[in-house]
């Protein structure tokens, strides 16, 4: 809950691998299309045209954080915002346990945190270096402090949005890390607390296909208890933060 927002980051141990469904084999790349004599790109990538998630029930999240952060890998972030609807496959998560020094709620509750003492699937968003937002889903059951950080998505709808956001070059960039990922989808404290599970403008939605393998390891940009092997990522995939040897 502390973790970094960009690509960048310090040695965070070793790589495991996890039970998973096996890897597609290619990247994911958005489509583009002729107009009018000119190259202009569709707003939903390519791997995932006619996919629909339905909204994910808070009976399907389990109660507990760690398995929650794992669970959530291959599942989908839905932001319907007034400019357009938003989307992307979640890769990249991290768990704040129970206990862990590294979370936000390990000192009690706070005005500040109080999401995070929410039943599990409820937002928490905290403004981190003066610049970012981040997004956390509670992960534990109401009076429990605990929450996954969302760190990385793939996006699927809504991509000509989040380019004009985050005005980089590269697509793999948009929601590559926590601060990206709540720029590209234009996510600030407005939405703290929010019931992800419950009709509204931000939602978690079921995967739209079987994320491929999944990896873990220590978490990104932390200070404290930085050996828990507490971040899942989807392997191989271009649109997860850190390093490469993070990645694979």
């Amino acid at each position: 809950m502390t973790g970094t927002n960009g690509a960048a980051a310090g040695p965070a141990g070793s790589l495991t691998v996890l039970r998973g469904f096996a890897a597609k084999g290619t990247l994911p790349r958005s489509s583009t299309k002729a107009h009018t004599g000119r190259e202009t790109r569709t707003v939903v990538s390519s791997r995932f045209m006619n996919e629909a998630p339905r909204r994910l029930r808070r009976a399907e999240l389990p109660a507990d954080t760690a398995t929650l952060a794992q669970f959530l890998i291959g599942k989908t972030l839905v932001h319907e915002h007034s400019a357009g609807r938003m989307s992307g496959r979640i890769v990249e998560t991290e768990a704040y346990v129970v206990g862990d020094a590294a979370c936000h709620a390990f000192r009690g509750l706070t005005a500040r945190n109080r999401a995070l003492f929410l039943d599990r699937g409820h937002a928490y968003i905290y403004f981190i270096y003066g610049c970012w937002h981040a997004l956390n889903v509670s992960g534990e059951t109401a009076g429990v402090g605990a929450g996954v950080l969302i760190r990385a998505i793939e996006p699927v709808e809504g991509v000509a949005l989040m380019r004009g956001r985050r005005g980089v070059r590269r697509d793999a960039d948009l929601a590559r890390g926590p601060g990206r990922l709540a720029a590209a989808l234009a996510i600030d404290r407005a939405y703290d607390g929010l019931d992800l599970c419950a009709p509204g403008p931000l939602w978690l939605g079921a995967a739209i296909q079987p994320p491929g393998r999944i990896g873990r390891s220590a978490r990104i940009g932390i200070s404290r208890e930085t050996e828990r092997k507490l971040r899942f990522f989807e392997r191989d995939n271009a649109f997860v933060s850190g390093p490469r040897w993070l990645r694979g």
